[in-house]
């Protein structure tokens, strides 16, 4: 079940609202959220739900004892990584077995010796958050959760459960148990929704028909305007698609009485890579920065560790989007690049002017989207070598055509949404609605009907397009 299917416009998620809604107190309201969260896990892939009712039961049990002060400390570790590896054991074998054996096996001449296992879905983000909840207590960040029904309700609530944001234990925890639901923030709530909805829907969505009609799945030949095509609409698409879903995410936990934190931040305005990562999907950078990063040492160690530090955290950061090799070099070209920007350019970064700056990370990060588009190295590097107008075949070096007549049509008949999305990446549109939402005085009854306009006309915009649609799903969900 998706956020941008009918199933869950029309069906899952009214009827859980209005079960919320009615529910007479905060326990009931828990109730309701927890068995409508494991019915929808369980909509696709029913059998998996074992999987994560495991995960929890464990970090349940092993952080149970954690909160007493007379257990040896050597006893505390112990639990922490029986919950801790009782969620990475199972992301591993799931999602990294049969690449790390098939890869070893591969450098004796037998590359197939396990197959690859069906993915669970959802698998890095609850697993992730359950290991933030017995991390988070032993180090004494949050007091244990007693009841197995509330930490089951943090690991499996719908809004994040599927592709993030990665909501941490000590974030939430209070929120388990004293909460409220207010028309302003329900208001809200729905207004960033649909937001999300028409961010997938009109414009991720497009970006994808855009991608398929050049070709690049297929990795077909390409010109150089071919090659910068695919590599801006795949950076948007992938921005868009990811981005709206954590608006949907946090318009639906608004709604619910929750408050999750951002998880973008127009990240294509950043100008360095260290600032595009302060952006672009917060909740994941966060993580590997209190759960990796900081206690491996941080920036408080030598250089060559500091180093080390962060060639760690960005291999697995690339890792953790998938098994496979073009995710371990995108993650190692952030590293290169952040350890670049830190020792060597240091506080002469901020004497280049910002528009160099802002140019050079787009044109970073382009390059990066890329790399993690194509799973086959090779045909990522054709990409941008296109992107540079050289072609490499087994005959040598040649140069590629600048434009043909599809890639020139394809220009001309996307000119106008290629523009629009290009606005819709920066802030500039979410202040044009402000300001014209400031200037609106139609009020009846308390109502804000200027507020509801732009909302309502996006919802039914996107439910008239995805009539249409055969293409849907968010990109991250296979991650």
């Amino acid at each position: 079940m998706v956020f941008s299917g009918f199933t869950f416009l029309l069906l899952f998620f009214p009827i859980t609202a209005l079960l919320v809604l009615i529910s007479r107190n905060l326990r009931w309201q828990n109730a309701v959220l927890l068995i409508t969260s494991l019915v929808f896990y369980a909509w696709g892939e029913p059998k998996w739900i074992l999987a994560m009712l495991a995960v929890t039961g464990v970090n349940y049990l092993c952080a149970l004892p954690l909160q007493k002060k007379e257990l040896p400390r050597a006893a505390k570790r112990l639990l922490l990584a029986v919950g801790v590896f009782a969620g990475l054991g199972l992301l591993i074998w799931f999602k990294y077995a049969a690449f790390f054996v098939n890869t070893v096996g591969g450098l004796f001449g037998h590359p197939d010796l396990l197959t690859p296992a069906v993915l669970p879905i959802g698998i890095s983000f609850y697993t992730f958050q359950a290991l933030t909840y017995t991390v988070d207590v032993y180090r004494e960040k949050t007091p244990v959760q007693k009841n197995p029904l509330k930490l089951l309700l943090y690991v499996s609530c719908f809004p994040q459960l599927i592709a993030g944001p990665i909501v941490q234990y000590a974030d939430i925890a209070a929120q388990l148990d004293d909460r409220t639901i207010t028309s302003e923030g329900y208001i809200r709530g729905f207004r960033r929704f649909c937001v999300g909805l028409a961010k997938k829907v009109l414009l991720a969505n497009l970006c994808g028909s855009v991608i398929a009609e050049l070709g690049m799945a297929d990795a077909g030949p390409l010109t150089v305007l071919g090659a910068w095509l695919g590599a801006i609409f795949y950076s948007l698409q992938i921005y868009f698609d990811f981005s709206a879903y954590s608006d949907m995410a946090i318009g639906i936990g608004r709604m619910l009485g929750f408050q999750y934190k951002e998880n973008f931040r127009y990240p294509y305005m950043a100008d360095s890579v260290t600032d595009f990562w302060r952006r672009w999907h917060i909740s994941l950078g966060a993580f590997f920065r209190d759960y990796v990063y900081i206690p491996l040492g941080g920036n408080r160690v030598g250089t060559l560790r500091l180093i080390l530090n962060l060639l760690i955290v960005w291999t697995l950061t690339g890792l953790w989007h998938g098994a496979s090799w073009n995710f371990i070099l995108w993650g190692l070209l952030y590293g290169v690049l952040l350890i670049f920007e830190k020792l060597v350019l240091g506080k002469r970064l901020e004497r280049i002017p910002s528009v160099l700056r802002r140019i050079f990370t787009l044109l970073a990060v382009m390059l990066g989207w890329v790399i993690f588009y194509y799973e086959d190295i090779r045909f990522g590097i054709s990409h941008i070598l296109a992107l540079i107008g050289l072609n490499v075949t087994d005959g040598g070096i040649s140069a590629l055509p600048l434009f043909d007549d599809k890639r020139l049509l394809l220009l001309g008949k996307y000119a106008l949404p290629l523009l629009l999305m290009l606005v819709a990446s920066t802030p500039l549109a979410k202040t044009i609605a402000d300001k014209w939402e400031a200037r609106q005085q139609i009020k009846r009854c308390g109502f804000d009907l200027a507020a509801a306009i732009v909302p309502i006309g996006l919802l039914l915009l996107s439910l008239l397009f995805l009539v249409g649609q055969s293409y849907n799903p968010f990109i991250y969900f296979r991650f």
